[in-house]
């Protein structure tokens, strides 16, 4: 991350015809920045090489930007979040599971809400409006004292962030063609892991003091940093926007077809949802399965996840070229659904041995768990992208963005009742689920490749 654009953007003073000014030549100059993510130049290989030629991009650019410092604050939120309710406010785990569980179920809606918005009001302006939400309600944490207040905010929070996400999508989808669409996402989601990494050490600060002004401070300077990072969307060119159309009754509608009507597209959100409760194996699974079923020491968990962590920041980028083919998708899906069976099997096989070995097994799968989690990303990016209808590009990823979200508001239920229920049977059985799903998302990827032709 450079400090550049993120000063230039509060600094300089930004008007409707500086938007809108961006011709076609800055454009060009972003479809090659973004599409070259993750290839090898003549300044060097790598994350920092990719990173760089991000920065010339001018949406890119304030994207990373905007990413950067609202997910420093996400970092933070998420770290402290349950233990200032448990803690501090003095809610029970179960009210605390509510929370999370209600939150979950706004998000799935507003995320649908925030795509078919962005069809018809300014992207960037949503964007902007969406992240003050999110920071006006981590900075308004600090004065919940009951239940309700505390339910209420979360989800004001993550609704509000779930839209915005959606929104963020069709900005990329109208922004960017093609290879160049999952490049800018690689790049944000390498940034966002490195904002929410450096966030989450951050927040140790007020774990170590453990007091309820440390907490309390704390989240205020994260709420802060959302704040601050809605603003940088006021750079964002015009053209990001959905095409403005005549004030008539015909017009109300956007053109295009409905995600809804498309059903290659709605099975693929289906399966890319399924999949995506991945994430809750590292999340909920694994630590719940280290320290009940296997003899290795609970800090393993934090090893993992750290590894994750540098596995997600360091080959996101390279390993999501080629992914605009749908037919590459599908086989680098294959490969993902592969790796989880072997994560699957390994995080089993960590509870029947000892302690060294369950260390050592619990991080090989979690190696493989990161690399299928890299390359379904990857994936699944490149299908949503190219098989949605241009002209709904908000509508296509607010939809794409609900299916994740019911994958992972249902992840935890699923993971408790096969893994941590049945043992082995249950992760090798989760383990084939997420190979079948592949081959249903490699299948679409497939069919896709034959129609283009």
């Amino acid at each position: 991350m450079s400090s550049t654009p993120t000063s230039s953007a509060v600094t300089q003073p930004s008007t409707d015809a500086d938007l809108a000014g961006t011709g076609a030549g800055e454009a060009a100059v972003g479809q090659a920045a973004a599409a070259g993510a993750g290839q090898d130049t003549a300044d060097g290989p790598g994350l920092r090489a990719a990173l760089t030629r991000g920065l010339g991009d001018p949406v890119l650019r304030v994207l990373m930007a905007a990413t950067a410092v609202s997910t420093l604050g996400r970092g933070v939120f998420f770290t402290l979040t349950v233990l200032y309710f448990t803690s501090i406010v003095g809610l029970s785990a179960a009210q605390v599971a509510l929370i999370l569980a209600a939150s979950s179920g706004v998000g799935v809606v507003t995320s649908l809400l925030g795509g078919h918005l962005a069809d018809r009001v300014s992207a960037r302006a949503l964007c902007l409006v969406l992240t003050l939400t999110q920071g006006a309600a981590v900075v308004a944490y600090t004065a919940a004292t009951t239940f309700a207040v505390a339910l209420t905010l979360a989800c004001l929070a993550a609704g509000a962030s779930s839209a915005e996400h959606s929104a963020r999508s069709a900005i990329i989808a109208r922004a960017f063609d093609g290879g160049a669409r999952v490049g800018a996402r690689a790049v944000l989601r390498t940034v966002t892991n490195i904002g929410i990494a450096v966030g989450s050490a951050l927040a140790g600060a007020a774990l170590v003091l453990d007091t309820a002004p440390a907490y309390r401070v704390t989240m205020a300077l994260a709420g802060a940093t959302y704040l601050f990072g809605a603003f940088l969307f006021r750079r964002l060119p015009a053209r990001v926007d959905a095409p403005r159309r005549e004030a008539t009754a015909e017009a109300a509608v956007p053109a295009g077809r409905s995600p809804f009507r498309d059903p290659r597209y709605l099975l693929l959100t289906a399966l890319s949802g399924l999949f995506g409760m991945q994430f809750a194996l590292a999340e909920v699974g694994l630590p719940l399965w280290v320290s009940e079923h296997t003899s290795a020491p609970t800090v393993v968990v934090s090893a993992a996840l750290v590894l994750n962590t540098v596995i997600v920041i360091a080959f996101q980028i390279p390993l999501s070229r080629g992914t605009e083919d749908p037919a590459y998708a599908g086989r680098m899906m294959v490969l993902a659904g592969l790796l989880m069976l072997a994560a699957c099997l390994g995080y089993a096989a960590s509870g029947a041995v000892g302690a060294v070995l369950a260390v050592a097994v619990v991080l090989l799968a979690m190696a493989a768990h990161s690399f299928a989690e890299v390359l379904s990303s990857a994936a699944t990016w490149g299908l949503s992208f190219e098989l949605a209808d241009p002209a709904r590009a908000g509508a296509y990823q607010g939809l794409f963005a609900m299916g994740y979200n019911v994958g992972a508001m249902l992840a935890p239920v699923v993971v408790a009742a096969t893994a941590l229920r049945h043992g082995v049977p249950g992760w090798a059985g989760l383990g084939v689920m997420f190979l079948a799903v592949a081959l249903g998302v490699a299948w679409i990827g497939r069919r896709a490749a034959r129609v283009a032709r």
